[in-house]
């Protein structure tokens, strides 16, 4: 390869290969990258995405296929023909082909489940049949086993035999006659003992095990408190099923985070790329959230006019209405986003309920009292400029406005902490109660707050 060759960017190369349209030479080219650099060649050339994916080797294809998103996934099987597509899943792991199948409509699921294999096929429809968002979908049948009475030589001769088709062999599954699963062993554990000991001399019959109905969520909490790479996924009579692997785990927790990043902003989660998303679908993820927060802020409009003669009255207190409500809904938006980050990574639980709402008294009681502070200052200062703005009521009004303050900020902490736990206790996602919707809910009652404290302090005064 000439110097020149070298210097040019992967870019201008591929540019260079994709135009002779030999076979042969894009073959090589794509089949000496990196996998990562490919899919970043099916981002940046989606003219040639499908002809990348054919032109590589089945083996790097499916790599390469299984790492891409789902929307670019689905135009280039639409592109491919039959035979490539059915090269190309009968290759993919058993859990990254059903994560992909069960993104398509039912009509082309049952087309393309027709391509695959015999063995494949049953496999795919077994993991279809387990729940959405279940560890069955995500869990692969590709993993290495063997038995209590094997020699550790007879565990390195089934690794050359069945290893290079296993998700991983970091991990040796060791089983009985009915398959039911006895122990996991790391492979170090071989590595470091003789050749002629059993595994049963390896032993300690302490494992952790997932079922196939369990939630995502939980394995992926399983996974970061117990630092696994692997673990086995069980029937409940404990037969060996299958395996899942951090790489899934990886993906599962972007995917919730994305998804509760987007429910905490107000929305409903969109499940597709931003800029892929046909607008109007996008607007009816985006609607009716806004038209639930609307109808909530119409209370604020009929807790104004509640206390209209109030602020006849006293119309200096209408001026105050944006800073009490606006700091009750940062305090509670604070407070609700911090909940549910800690719930989402296992820091708390809904059990914590008593702990955290301690936290919170104090919390909100330190932020109100600051935030008071502040306001009272404000209305003093520019009462020593402006004498007539207040009138001689200028104290009793901070004095409100400060008290107020302590109140609402209490109040906003209180409802963003414990509205995540109430609603996880009730089986819903805490994401549901976004700042958007805490913060609603705050600005409606912190201003029955604010003119019950004025009611109280200016009557006979102002009022």
């Amino acid at each position: 390869m000439s110097m020149e060759w070298e210097d040019i960017s992967l870019q201008e190369k591929f540019e260079a290969v994709i135009g002779t349209e030999d076979k042969l030479q894009i073959r090589e080219f794509l089949d000496n990258q990196n996998i990562s650099d490919v899919a970043g060649l099916v981002y940046e050339y989606p003219e040639f995405e499908s002809q990348i994916i054919a032109g590589m080797s089945v083996n790097r294809a499916s790599s390469v296929f299984k790492i891409l998103d789902h929307s670019n996934q689905k135009k280039i099987i639409h592109e491919l023909p039959a035979n490539t597509t059915a090269a190309l899943l009968n290759e993919l792991p058993a859990d990254d082909r059903t994560d992909f199948l069960e993104e398509l409509p039912s009509n082309a699921v049952r087309e393309l489940i027709k391509l695959l294999d015999p063995d494949e096929r049953k496999i795919t429809l077994s993991l279809l049949g387990y729940p959405e968002n279940s560890i069955g979908r995500m869990m692969t049948p590709d993993y290495v086993y063997v038995y209590p009475e094997n020699t550790i030589e007879e565990v390195f001769s089934t690794i050359r035999k069945f290893g290079k088709d296993s998700e991983t062999i970091n991990v040796i599954y060791v089983i009985n006659n009915k398959g039911e699963l006895l122990d996991d062993i790391r492979i170090r554990d071989f590595i470091l003992n003789s050749p002629d000991k059993l595994v049963s001399d390896l032993m300690d019959e302490r494992f952790i095990s997932l079922h196939p109905e369990d939630d995502q969520e939980t394995a992926a909490e399983v996974f970061k408190m117990n630092n696994r790479v692997a673990l086995p996924v069980v029937s409940r009579s404990n037969k060996l099923l299958g395996i899942i692997t951090i790489d899934d785990i990886l993906w599962v927790a972007s995917e919730e985070f994305s998804e509760d990043m987007q429910k905490i902003g107000g929305t409903a989660a969109l499940n597709e790329p931003y800029l892929e998303m046909p607008i109007f679908r996008l607007f009816k993820k985006r609607v009716v959230w806004l038209v639930i927060l609307f109808l909530g802020e119409l209370l604020t409009a009929t807790a104004m006019a509640y206390f209209e003669d109030e602020i006849k009255k006293a119309v200096v207190l209408a001026l105050f209405v944006p800073l009490i409500i606006s700091s009750g809904g940062n305090s509670g938006s604070q407070a609700s986003t911090l909940i549910i980050q800690a719930m989402a990574v296992g820091e708390i639980t809904v059990r914590d309920w008593w702990r955290v709402m301690r936290r919170e008294i104090i919390s909100g009681l330190l932020l109100g009292t600051v935030l008071g502070i502040i306001g009272f200052l404000r209305i003093f200062a520019w009462h020593s400029f402006a004498p007539e703005l207040y009138g001689a009521n200028w104290m009793a009004i901070g004095i409100t406005v400060g008290i107020t303050l302590v109140g609402v900020v209490l109040w906003g902490t209180l409802a963003g902490s414990m509205l995540p736990l109430i609603l996880k206790r009730c089986g819903a996602d805490p994401a549901v109660s976004s700042a958007p919707f805490v913060a609603t809910l705050v600005d409606v009652t912190g201003l029955v707050i604010y003119f019950s404290v004025a009611y109280m302090l200016l009557s006979g005064t102002l009022l």
